[in-house]
């Protein structure tokens, strides 16, 4: 979509060079809510911390609307990217020391690690959330606290399994089973094959993440109950241990070291068969003319079912919030509300190719959902994602359980055979107890 400077002007909410901006453009709200106008400070400029991207056209799109916003308003906006692993700690030391960056985009509930030192927004929330027919209840759990938005949920980055077709049945499968029974049968008849599945146990942000909680949650295991009373250590987490364990022996070696580039890496190397990513690892492959035949050969499906006996994932969940200290409030909360509009967020979920699931559910229509087969395990990741702190409320603790690598060691520790599984569950119990006591 092309915007002319009058139609930038239109559809920010700040000033441009003093004058005082009008709604944005993408169709009437759906409540009767004006839209806020936030005016920039004088002089103002901004710094955004983000996480490294995967999929260029995410960033190149995300770049491309920064610029709209900054020819519109004159503040200009610096981007700075960390990986993944190192978004967390950068995030919690500029709150604690009160210096930085003025937005950050941070990962599944570490708002709640420091709440009180991120502005309130729940004014554009709400703005945005009953114009774009509200927000799914996932991502906005983790960005909601005594009632009030302390950042506005961004992207729910899709979780399915990325398999090469061809091999699966050379292993003797004609279909890709949907329970977790088959599935183990799978992996054994792939890695007799020579061709070993790979799943992240080191401590890698979203893929070791996403894979220890399903694999506890498929099995009817949580880390807390309904009241936040600590309940890791039971049968159904031991079944999910087992489990582990066994799916753990048709592994390519290493696993337990891997973060969020090794998986891609070893997949796109031929080196295993199997694993679950992004789609940006389909597009690695489509992207690159050498990996041709690799991409027609790769098909996507949801995880499969375990005895829990329904589908129950947790997908990378990733929020912007802006910090108190920031100088410049208004230039922060005008940006962030040019960004969310529809001629700007439609243009990011296009460009990142169904590697970001939309927040909003005015967005699902967008194209980009239908535009390949490979697209659909991913559309539906922020309706159906389950929060990390499942059973029981988000909060510091279930924050803290989560930046620990509390299950993500769990189940490493118990697939390697480093610990028994009940010596494994055991010790989670001891850490988790430690984040709910306090």
């Amino acid at each position: 979509m092309t915007l002319s400077r009058r139609d930038l002007l239109l559809s920010t909410a700040g000033l441009a060079a003093g004058a005082a901006l009008g709604p944005f453009a993408g169709g009437p709200p759906a409540l009767a809510q004006a839209a806020p106008k936030y005016e920039p400070e004088k002089g103002a400029t901004l710094r955004l911390l983000r996480w490294a991207p995967f999929v260029k056209g995410e960033e190149d799109a995300w770049l491309a609307n920064t610029k709209k916003f900054t020819e519109a308003t004159g503040v200009e906006v610096r981007i700075d990217k960390e990986s993944w692993e190192d978004i967390r700690p950068k995030a919690a030391v500029a709150a604690n020391v009160g210096s930085g960056p003025d937005i950050v985009w941070v990962w599944f509930d570490d708002p709640f690690q420091y709440p009180d030192k991120l502005m309130d927004v729940s004014e554009l929330a709400n703005y945005l959330g009953g114009k774009y027919g509200g927000w799914y209840p996932g991502p906005e759990s983790y960005t909601r606290k005594d009632g009030k938005f302390i950042a506005l949920p961004l992207a729910a980055i899709g979780n399915a399994l990325c398999y090469r077709e061809s091999w699966v049945k050379e292993a003797g499968f004609s279909e890709f089973p949907k329970d977790t029974k088959g599935f183990l049968e799978l992996c054994k008849a792939l890695k007799a094959k020579g061709h070993p599945a790979g799943f992240a146990h080191g401590k890698a942000v979203g893929d070791g993440n996403n894979y220890a909680h399903w694999l506890l949650w498929s099995h009817g295991g949580r880390t807390v109950d309904e009241k936040g009373k600590v309940a890791i250590n039971s049968p159904e987490t031991i079944a999910a241990l087992k489990y582990a364990r066994e799916l753990y022996q048709t592994f390519i070696p290493g696993t337990e070291s891997w973060l969020d580039v090794n998986n891609n890496r070893a997949f796109l190397a031929g080196e295993i068969s199997l694993t679950a990513n992004g789609v940006s690892l389909y597009y690695s492959a489509k992207n690159d003319p050498k990996l041709a035949d690799l991409a027609k050969d790769i098909r996507t499906t949801q995880l499969p079912v375990g005895p829990v006996g329904k589908p129950v994932e947790l997908h990378q969940t990733t929020s912007a919030a802006i910090f108190k200290y920031t100088k410049y409030p208004k230039a922060a909360l005008a940006y962030l509300q040019f960004m969310y509009e529809k001629p700007q967020m439609d243009a990011w979920l296009l460009g990142a190719s169904a590697y970001c699931c939309q927040t909003l559910k005015a967005f699902a229509g967008n194209p980009v959902w239908t535009s390949d087969p490979n697209h659909a395990p991913y559309a539906k990741a922020s309706e159906t994602l389950r929060p990390n702190g499942y059973a029981g409320p988000l909060g510091p603790a279930s924050a803290a359980v989560m930046a620990d690598y509390v299950l993500v060691d769990m189940f490493a520790e118990a697939a390697t055979g480093q610990r028994s599984p009940e010596e494994a569950a055991k010790r989670a119990e001891q850490r988790i107890s430690r984040a709910y006591r306090g």
